[in-house]
């Protein structure tokens, strides 16, 4: 079952390319975020632990949107840490950094791991420990598309993930860069939509990538 779960995830990686990630400061926006994420029809979702009462909001999205939605848990930089989130109900653990206890937290669970890293040494550690993806963060201060098109030279067998300087603009460059998803943030969850729970606003912009990324 596990496994069956854990394959439906990578699959939906690789369909829509695009992972919305959630770090709000309040628990009524991260609940507002995921609306807007399901109104567009985006079956993923990021929740950093940085959101207050993080696990708790993971929790209940991954029980509310069952088959709908899967629920991911971002930010984690330890393997206690990503032990909670899984309990959570987190069906997919993404690390701003490499940390092989983290990794092996993730396979031991079979729970699709996003293992961060900035260096190619990092980048091939991560890969070698079991990562299923590999997000480089933070990619748009040290070249953006072009930094993953070099990457991906020598590594064509690594998924990148470039998180940090992604928006619609320059979303199409990563994925043609080679990038297997983009990890987006404030450009989906505006920071005006959100206090004011306009959803729609948040699931037109969630749309409008969603265009610009899902594979053909």
């Amino acid at each position: 079952m596990k496994q069956i779960i854990k394959d439906r995830v990578l699959g939906l990686i690789r369909e829509y390319r695009l992972i919305p990630v959630v770090r709000v400061s309040s628990r009524e926006d991260a609940m507002s975020a995921a609306r807007g994420i399901i109104l567009a029809g985006l079956p993923l979702i990021e929740i950093t632990s940085t959101v207050p009462d993080a696990f708790g909001v993971i929790s209940e999205l991954s029980q509310q949107y069952r088959g709908k939605l899967e629920v991911g848990a971002g930010t984690i930089f330890d393997s206690q840490t990503c032990q909670t989130a899984i309990q959570a109900g987190a069906s997919f653990i993404v690390s701003p950094l490499l940390d092989l206890h983290t990794i092996e937290m993730a396979r031991e669970h079979e729970i699709v791991c996003i293992a961060g890293a900035l260096t190619s040494t990092e980048a091939v550690v991560a890969w070698r420990a079991g990562a299923d993806f590999v997000k480089i963060f933070p990619c748009g201060s040290v070249g953006g598309s072009s930094y993953i098109r070099a990457l991906k030279g020598p590594f064509p067998q690594i998924e990148f993930v470039p998180s940090s300087g992604v928006n619609l603009a320059n979303a199409r460059d990563f994925l043609d860069a080679g990038s297997a998803a983009v990890a987006v943030g404030e450009p989906i969850f505006n920071r005006k939509a959100l206090p004011e729970k306009n959803v729609e606003q948040i699931a037109e912009a969630a749309r409008q990538f969603m265009k610009v990324c899902k594979a053909n």
